[in-house]
């Protein structure tokens, strides 16, 4: 993965085999994320990369991070619960999300359509940062998936490995996999999960 901003602009994220051609995402949205990181610079947010994308922050707290996918492009805010969402442009990311939390743009034109209400939003987000708010604490009961529970049931070392994880790592794999519509996919993804769940890492942890 990037870990030099301007290369996600430039290139992508690093993160698939499409990093630096003419097939990346970043390049087919080039035009709108390049826009949407100038709102974000403007707002007086700081500049990271984190998880191979822009990431921006005010008071050493994540506001926002920037997605670029082949069906669209996106706006994600970190604490989407304590968002009011007056204009209503917040959606969800997916079924397993508790709150709105993206901006999602099909088009270029539509960021500079929306800059004023995107100005506005990311000042919301960064007063609560500022005020040390959180949005409130996920006591969900999240429903295990089929193929996770199968191969804990088969995989002692795994199992062992797996009550280890800390509940937040456990719920990002759950919520990861969960995200996966395919019996095959998800069984995919476990797979490849295994050394990091042996290691002691996250799903999004290298």
């Amino acid at each position: 993965m990037i870990t030099i901003v301007d290369d996600y602009f430039d290139k992508g994220c690093g993160r698939c085999d499409r990093f630096a051609t003419p097939d990346c995402s970043t390049q087919h949205w080039a035009a709108g994320l390049k826009e949407l990181r100038g709102i974000c610079l403007d707002a007086g947010l700081a500049e990271t990369v984190k998880w191979g994308h822009p990431c921006y922050l005010h008071a050493d707290r994540n506001i926002v991070i920037i997605g670029a996918f082949r069906q669209d492009f996106r706006l994600i805010f970190f604490q989407a619960g304590l968002m009011t969402d007056p204009d209503g442009v917040l959606e969800k990311q997916g079924t397993s999300t508790r709150f709105p939390d993206i901006i999602r743009f099909t088009n270029s034109t539509r960021v500079s359509q929306l800059r004023p209400v995107i100005a506005r939003y990311l000042a919301e987000a960064a007063a609560y940062a500022a005020a040390g708010l959180r949005e409130p604490p996920d006591d969900r009961e999240l429903e295990w998936p089929a193929e996770l529970v199968e191969a804990l049931a088969a995989d002692p070392e795994l199992a062992q490995a797996w009550d280890q994880l800390t509940p937040g790592r456990r719920k990002g794999y759950i919520l990861n996999l969960n995200s996966a519509k395919k019996s095959a996919t998800r069984s995919s993804r476990l797979h490849k999960f295994r050394w990091k769940i042996m290691a002691g890492k996250g799903a999004l942890e290298q």
